[in-house]
């Protein structure tokens, strides 16, 4: 086959990551779309290029893109618009603070635990450096049901009531492997939960069967901004009525796997309120740059740039009056300090057998009292971030206000956690500063809790 005459038929605007016919792809698009479709091909093994292939991506994600988002899904509609969708119930009390899980909740960490420490840990650090996820890490997130933990079973997921508990444990779990490959693999599902949460009768008969499917759609929430104090609850997006439908302004910052995203779930305020869209990658106005941050950086991040994005009048998921997203938000923060407390853990597990294993002036380190009590307050600080964000996950669970409590988990994950890693960085001495050691991408990771707001719920 002549790849020179297949080649541009393969980038054409339809294509898996291409555009829609009405668009075009500017240089830099149809550069990186051909060094993924090279990099997808056993070619450059037998030619022996595979590092220079992947040094290239790399160079090309690192310094910057922008294109429009992918358009390669059409959505089937389906369902009734006037109908309210399926819900879960809320989980029944047990009328005790009792944090062990229930025996399918364990199943289901143990198997997460797993995946994290098989699949997930040994890909981090050329994921981190590559700012894009393997696909083989991904697929493997969907072997193991992520993508429909939220969704009610009736609709074909896995929920038989709500599914804050076990949302939390999984996420915790995953991120004792990476927290930047877990918030890559927990998106979809955070798109799938909350169509499960608010969505119509049509909302979820038209989106849900693709992430049911085998072929899973990479999704995002799209809730962040880049401002200076970004209040999460008073978006600068903006959404106008017109006799059709909706039109969206705005620029959302921190949305995962963003160039490869089908659905949206996007955060704007529509009449004084901030409320939640349904936006398709293939609607024009829509554009995605690039943005790698100091930390989560396998999860791909972008900026979301609307201009005119013209929706229908169902693309509103759940209510107008701003508790939908609201509720939203407070999942996500949710989700954050699981993340938070699973990446803590990590760096616990990791300085304790190095400062007992590091010798100085003749003994371990461990046997100063200052390295001890450093250890010490981890440990204490890491279990109090986990009581919180438990308590937070049970009153989400069983339907109860847990704005109170799930504001108390953020601030001391927020604090305490970035604290964690920034003694763990401390314990390893000069070791902590290079990149031989994952403390330094932990540390990296932590600072990210205090300022992500949507990019994954439980």
């Amino acid at each position: 086959m002549d790849l020179t005459k297949s080649l541009p038929a393969r980038l054409r605007p339809g294509g898996r990551h291409g555009l829609a016919d009405t668009e075009v792809r500017d240089p830099i698009g149809y550069a990186v779309a051909a060094l993924g479709k090279l990099a997808q091909s056993d070619l450059l093994d037998r030619v022996g290029l595979r590092k220079q292939a992947e040094q290239a991506v790399f160079t090309v994600t690192r310094t910057g893109f922008q294109a429009a988002t992918s358009a390669n899904r059409a959505f089937t509609r389906a369902g009734s618009r006037q109908k309210a969708g399926v819900r879960v119930p809320a989980a029944a009390p047990k009328g005790v603070f009792d944090l062990t899980p229930s025996e399918d909740e364990q199943m289901l960490v143990d198997v997460v635990g797993e995946y994290a420490a098989e699949v997930v840990r040994p890909a981090a650090a050329e994921a981190d450096e590559a700012c894009a996820a393997p696909e083989p890490v991904l697929k493997a997130s969907l072997d193991i049901g992520l993508p429909i933990l939220g969704v009610p079973e009736s609709l074909g997921g896995i929920s038989e009531e709500r599914s804050a508990v076990a949302g939390t444990l999984v996420a915790e779990a995953l991120s004792l492997g990476d927290m930047g490959l877990a918030v890559a693999a927990l998106a979809p599902g955070a798109v799938a939960t909350a169509l499960g949460l608010w969505g119509t009768e049509a909302q979820q008969q038209t989106y849900l069967p693709a992430f049911t499917g085998d072929e899973v759609p990479a999704a995002a929430l799209a809730i962040s901004e880049p401002a200076v104090l970004f209040d999460a609850l008073s978006p600068s997006t903006t959404a106008r009525r017109t006799p059709d439908g909706f039109v969206l302004d705005g620029l959302k910052s921190a949305v995962v796997r963003a160039a490869e995203a089908e659905l949206f779930v996007v955060g704007a305020e529509l009449e004084g309120s901030p409320v939640l869209f349904l936006v398709e990658s293939s609607t024009p106005g829509l554009s995605v740059e690039s943005d790698p941050g100091m930390g989560v950086r396998a999860a791909s991040m972008a900026r979301l740039r609307l201009e005119g994005v013209t929706l229908p009048a169902d693309a509103v998921l759940g209510e107008t009056d701003g508790s939908t997203y609201a509720e939203c938000v407070r999942l996500s923060r949710l989700a954050w300090c699981a993340l938070a407390v699973g990446t803590g853990q990590s760096v616990l597990d990791y300085v304790t057998p190095y400062v007992k294993e590091r010798h100085a002036f003749g003994e371990p380190v461990a046997h100063r009292q200052s390295v001890a009590f450093m250890v010490a307050d981890i440990a204490i600080e890491l279990q109090a971030m986990r009581l919180l964000t438990y308590k937070a996950a049970g009153r989400a669970a069983a339907g109860k206000d847990f704005s109170r409590e799930v504001a108390l988990a953020r601030r001391l994950c927020a604090e305490k956690g970035m604290r964690i890693g920034l003694d763990g960085v401390q314990l390893l001495g000069g070791h902590g500063f290079v990149k031989e050691h994952p403390v330094e991408r932990w540390y990296r990771d932590l600072r990210a809790v205090g300022v992500m707001e949507g990019a994954v719920l439980v």
